[in-house]
């Protein structure tokens, strides 16, 4: 068995609101593209239909249109996955009785910053209307498991969705159905290496904390061991970080929102719960949404980072924008002052002789957790020349630079939203850090 300290304590903060930021909300959905992370929908004390992407390198908040005839309706409870360039988003009409869409499925395409119409195959069979269902994606497909039905309860369908022909099929038969997870919503699931791991949600009227694996190879369920792993849950989210998973929050009912974050190791089969560094005090969440950012966090269906070959540490022959290390100075940081050490990189964009390529590194001490002066712990804060260069080529290089650093961010893990949740008051936003062992 794997030592679960290997982990780590992880760090909590809160970030600082920006100018313009999305209200809070719970049962929304989100996923990370290129840097930015999009949320769709939700509820806060009604429906929403807003749609918003934010810039993690920026720290900037921007609003999406969502109000096209190819655009989705009020969502809750929806899910939304990101694969080459576009966003899938399906499921979370609030009454399908009435929907024009025979399959509520949803596409937006990044580069254009608009929703498409997408074809599909009239005569092939497809997936109605639902909630609180999970979505991953699976090499070419989306995997799309359970959720609840109006009128037909708590489903066990398992569809999959090819993104070359979008057609969908139907993966689990009657036999296969009865070997499975069975009716499921408000559950989790992630997709590693060739695989669908599922955890917990609703059967029905009852919470379960069994762990389930789909293997795309043999088609085939198969239980996991969950008895040193999480309680009964509900309303959690879950990611997939290297060889493991992280599991964040939930509950055993809508009014009991933990803060627990686990992990999952896929090569031993072990969980065990990350501790938190003193003074990093994980939110109470539940019906949130979590996505991860770096390279760890990407899935195996995506493609390696452009740097991947390239010396560690470096970006094109220079250092990276972040130096991802936050780790106990000393064991005595288990004492009350706490002190962390953090390396970042520091950001001066004001005239200076040096060159762009230039970077500055720090390190110090702090005897509780840093404030965060924009959206992250280890700034990205780059030397820069001032050219002679028109708008137009400053906005262009702006956002080469942008998308340069949003390929080497740093491994972190956010949580936005959840119950409970402040009305009229802007999203919450926590990022969590794994410290080196």
């Amino acid at each position: 068995m794997q030592d679960m300290s290997e982990s780590g304590p992880c760090l909590w903060t809160r970030l600082p609101h920006s100018s313009r930021t999305p209200c809070d909300r719970y049962k929304h959905a989100c996923c990370s593209s290129g840097g930015h992370v999009y949320i769709l929908g939700g509820r806060d004390n009604s429906s929403l239909r807003d749609f918003w992407r934010y810039s993690v390198v920026c720290d900037e908040w921007t609003e999406l249109t969502c109000t096209s005839d190819a655009a989705p309706e009020e969502l809750e409870e929806h899910s939304m996955v990101a694969h080459e360039g576009f966003l899938y988003v399906f499921g979370g009409l609030l009454d399908s009785a009435y929907t024009k869409w025979r399959c509520p499925l949803w596409v937006f395409d990044i580069a254009q910053q608009k929703w498409v119409h997408w074809q599909s195959k009239k005569c092939s069979p497809q997936p109605t209307n639902r909630k609180g269902h999970s979505a991953v994606v699976l090499g070419s497909s989306m995997l799309l498991y359970g959720g609840l039905i109006d009128m037909k309860g708590t489903s066990q369908d398992f569809w999959s969705l090819d993104f070359d022909s979008m057609a969908w099929s139907l993966l689990n038969g009657s036999q296969q159905a009865s070997l499975g997870p069975g009716p499921r919503h408000s559950h989790s699931a992630v997709a590693h290496q060739g695989c669908m791991y599922l955890f917990g949600g609703l059967k029905g009227l009852r919470e379960q904390r069994d762990f389930w694996k789909w293997d795309s190879c043999s088609h085939m369920w198969s239980p996991l061991r969950n008895k040193s792993g999480p309680s009964r849950l509900r309303g959690h989210s879950a990611v997939a970080y290297r060889d493991s998973m992280l599991l964040f929050g939930g509950g055993e009912s809508q009014n009991s929102p933990q803060n627990c974050l686990w992990r999952y190791h896929f090569s031993s089969q072990s969980w065990g719960q990350v501790a938190t560094l003193p003074g990093s005090n994980p939110p109470h969440k539940i019906h949130h949404c979590c996505t991860g950012l770096g390279a760890s966090y990407r899935s195996d269906s995506s493609s390696p980072p452009p740097s991947s070959e390239l010396q560690p540490g470096l970006l094109d022959g220079k250092l990276r924008p972040f130096k991802n290390k936050c780790f106990p100075a000393q064991l005595t940081f288990l004492g009350s002052e706490g002190a962390i050490e953090l390396e970042t990189f520091s950001c001066y964009r004001g005239t200076t002789q040096c060159s762009k390529q230039d970077y500055i590194r720090e390190s110090f001490t702090v005897t509780e957790p840093p404030l965060i002066q924009n959206c992250l712990t280890f700034e990205n804060k780059a030397v820069r020349k001032q050219w002679s260069r028109t708008e137009e080529e400053e906005e262009e290089e702006e956002e080469e630079e942008e998308e340069e650093v949003a390929q080497h961010l740093p491994d972190l893990l956010l949580v936005l939203g959840g119950r409970p949740c402040s009305r009229a008051s802007p999203i919450s936003v926590w990022h969590m850090t794994l410290t080196d062992s």
